[in-house]
């Protein structure tokens, strides 16, 4: 048996990311320990699988790695009784926002400590995280832990947190927003409602699912708009009305209501 991780924390986040683990095999359930006040669904499952859920503090010891999935407000209550329990080689991963590494190590002290910004994708295993650690035995850790459930990208510095949560938090609202916009576009062309929301919606599927990784963003517009053709001409009407430029302030307002939160979190 591997040395177990600890998931502290089973909301909404918490409760995707043990999903995702338990689907994948990233996280074995007999190697998995869950702290929550309460039980919820996946508890029970991950239980029933063989999970320890909410043992002793005392019994941690073994930890190779413990996930601090709570809200950011309560985060040292949640911590503390920890710290004391864990082995000086247990690595901290956060998946919470706003926490600085800095906060996390005034109570954990010089263990290793990374930090991850998951979408709760990771409970179906397709989900987008980024990863910050200091060390590269903690960008190790988290990327064993959440690379099998999400596509994970390193950041060189733990202040692109801020930018990274407005991209890949928020960015499928508004993607979201944008398939909501093209329905209603397309009703006010003659479509009726069902049609419209339909078409939207099967739209955003195809086009996540026909953008291989290795093609370019600008070859994948390309591919699809053909020069002086429908696509074009829409495209046209899009950038005229500053697509671009209205992308970028939404991640700059996004960036900076993250940072102002964050001021809010305890230290």
């Amino acid at each position: 048996m591997a040395r177990p991780v600890v998931l502290v924390g089973c909301g909404r986040l918490g409760s995707a990311i043990a999903e995702g683990w338990l689907a994948s095999g990233a996280v074995a359930a007999a190697d998995l320990t869950i702290l929550n006040p309460s039980m919820k669904p996946v508890m029970d499952a991950a239980q029933a699988a063989g999970a320890r859920i909410n043992p002793p503090v005392e019994t941690l010891r073994n930890a190779r790695a413990i996930v601090l999935a709570v809200k950011p407000a309560k985060w040292r209550e949640a911590a503390a009784p920890l710290a004391g329990a864990l082995a000086d080689d247990a690595v901290v991963v956060s998946v919470m926002a706003g926490v600085k590494a800095g906060a996390l190590a005034s109570v954990f002290g010089d263990r290793i400590i990374g930090r991850v910004m998951p979408t709760t994708g990771v409970a179906r295993a397709q989900g987008v995280a980024t990863l910050w650690a200091g060390s590269a035995a903690g960008r190790e850790m988290g990327r064993s832990l959440f690379a099998p459930v999400a596509e994970t990208v390193d950041l060189a510095e733990e202040d692109l947190m801020d930018v990274a949560t407005a991209v890949v938090g928020a960015g499928p609202a508004y993607f979201y927003a944008f398939t909501q916009a093209l329905a209603q576009a397309g009703q006010a062309a003659g479509l009726d409602a069902e049609a419209a929301q339909q078409l939207a919606r099967a739209t955003l599927k195809s086009a996540a699912g026909g953008l291989p990784d290795e093609t370019s963003l600008s070859d994948a517009v390309a591919r699809v708009a053909s020069p002086g053709g429908v696509t074009q001409a829409g495209l046209a009407v899009l950038a005229s009305n500053g697509l671009t430029a209205t992308v970028t302030d939404a991640i700059r307002a996004a960036t900076a209501r993250s940072i102002d939160l964050s001021r809010d979190v305890p230290a």
